[in-house]
């Protein structure tokens, strides 16, 4: 009876155990004839879509094709389809009819801005140097749009371009006007909340050399902490509110500094709402300083840092938060002084006094060693700095910039200003003699006279006993 009785719990166990049989959403309160038409098709066309959307909110809320994807007949891109009249793109502006608070705040972020990338430089790298000299170049239309976002254009019969369609890039510019993409983050057609929240989906595009957001944050304290409680964490993501130091107690992803509620805020679609340095450019600078200095009134970066504050202090203490700060604008501030600052104005100097071409991006070797002085390594080493990265501040960061100052970016300035020294061109020689001045300027000043092998007896000294009290410090 015994044996019995254990064979009965281990079979009870083991049921208990296995994996739950696929549950199936509960069905819509009304559905729309409409949408309902739609479905007498795309079930069995597009069963991947429309099982995607039976997984959705808007599923459960009766919100079906039509509601979405219905047009108006001055549409640009709307077209006539199965007795609908219809278009593919759902905007933002369509989405707002809904989401108004989203909407509003996504429209103001820096992200419905990304497709203005399209007039920097990486668009000539990826327009003329690595592509074929055409405005609709294969290395841009299938990199740089697909992050930032590229123009749509319609064509007859409400067709899309197939140069600027397909494409969910942040900044897109859709023929309503509104700027970006919902489904970048959230993506077709479940639209989950949790599924945006996941890391890896900022890592779409926040990655790689000049701005690698999702190695620096699995490389941190918070993505490894993430990491550890995936598992825990994942069935409770797809909460409206996924709140630091209220639904979770450690390993915050991205959005939950960025964008997620705490305590005090409420959650945003505007994500950099919290972000006081913008790290992006040649010389960092607070996130506000350009707005201000054209005569816009935003956010200052003061009330920005003070909300980031918030967030972190759901799980830090003022103290820790308010020395982390101190740290990261020292790195930052040590980054634009040493080495951000200096080479900018001297780069500028040639392209003005016209040493190097002046008309033309890439044409010149000193113009690669300074744009990767900044876009690539000066970016990682700051990056690394606001996330907590160590070996990205360090090795892949500061090191290399260090590097390519004094390997490249210098020798090819001296040769630079050699040759025209020689050239017998008054005017190239005068203009050569000033970038000269200011080169010395630098390279005389306290943080690089290391590099004329004119450091001070007593910085000599200084560092001498460092050295000898590193030593004893480790051989006990």
């Amino acid at each position: 009876m015994i044996r019995y009785f254990c064979v009965l719990l281990l079979m009870v166990s083991a049921f208990a155990q296995a994996p739950a049989a696929k549950k199936a959403a509960a069905k819509p309160a009304a559905l729309s004839a409409a949408s309902k038409a739609c479905l007498g098709c795309h079930e069995g066309t597009t069963p991947g879509i429309v099982d995607q959307w039976k997984r959705s909110v808007h599923y459960k809320k009766a919100i079906g094709c039509l509601e979405c994807h219905k047009a108006e007949k001055g549409d640009t891109d709307g077209f006539e389809h199965n007795g609908a009249y219809i278009a593919v793109i759902v905007s933002p502006k369509d989405c707002s009819s809904c989401h108004a608070k989203e909407y509003k705040e996504f429209q103001a972020s820096h992200h419905s801005d990304a497709g203005k990338i399209m007039g920097s430089l990486d668009n000539v790298l990826a327009e003329v140097v690595e592509g074929n000299m055409k405005p609709n170049s294969p290395a841009a239309v299938s990199g740089c749009w697909q992050c930032h976002g590229s123009e749509v254009k319609v064509l007859a019969g409400g067709k899309l371009d197939p140069a600027t369609w397909p494409n969910t890039g942040i900044g897109r510019l859709n023929p309503d006007g509104s700027k970006g993409s919902c489904s970048a983050c959230h993506m077709r057609h479940n639209f989950s909340r949790a599924q945006a929240r996941m890391p890896e989906n900022c890592g779409r595009c926040h990655l790689g050399p000049d701005h690698p957001q999702m190695e620096v944050y699995t490389e941190s304290k918070h993505g490894i902490a993430f990491a550890a409680n995936r598992s825990r964490y994942e069935p409770l993501m797809e909460k409206k509110r996924w709140a630091p130091g209220v639904d979770f107690e450690q390993g915050p992803t991205c959005t939950t500094c960025h964008m997620s509620a705490t305590a005090e805020l409420p959650l945003t679609h505007d994500s950099g709402a919290r972000i006081s340095w913008t790290l992006r450019p040649a010389v960092s600078e607070k996130v506000d300083a350009a707005a201000k200095a054209s005569g816009k009134t935003v956010k200052a970066w003061e009330t920005r840092r003070s909300d980031m504050k918030q967030v972190c202090g759901a799980c830090h203490a003022t103290g820790w938060v308010e020395n982390w700060y101190d740290q990261f604008d020292k790195s930052v501030n040590l980054y634009n002084d040493k080495f951000g600052r200096p080479a900018t104005k001297l780069y500028q100097m040639l392209r003005a006094s016209g040493l190097i071409s002046n008309g033309v991006d890439f044409d010149d070797k000193i113009e690669f060693s300074y744009y990767e002085l900044w876009h690539h390594e000066g970016r990682r080493a700051r990056h690394g700095a606001a996330m907590m990265g160590p070996d990205y501040v360090q090795w892949h960061g500061n090191y290399e910039v260090a590097k390519r100052f004094y390997s490249e970016f210098v020798p090819e300035l001296k040769e630079i200003l050699e040759k025209a020294m020689h050239s017998g061109d008054a005017a190239k020689v005068e203009a050569a003699k000033k970038v000269q001045a200011e080169l010395d300027q630098v390279l005389n000043s306290e943080v690089h006279r290391w590099y004329l092998g004119k450091m001070s007896q007593a910085d000599r000294d200084a560092r001498k006993k460092a050295a000898e009290e590193f030593k004893r410090r480790y051989a006990q």
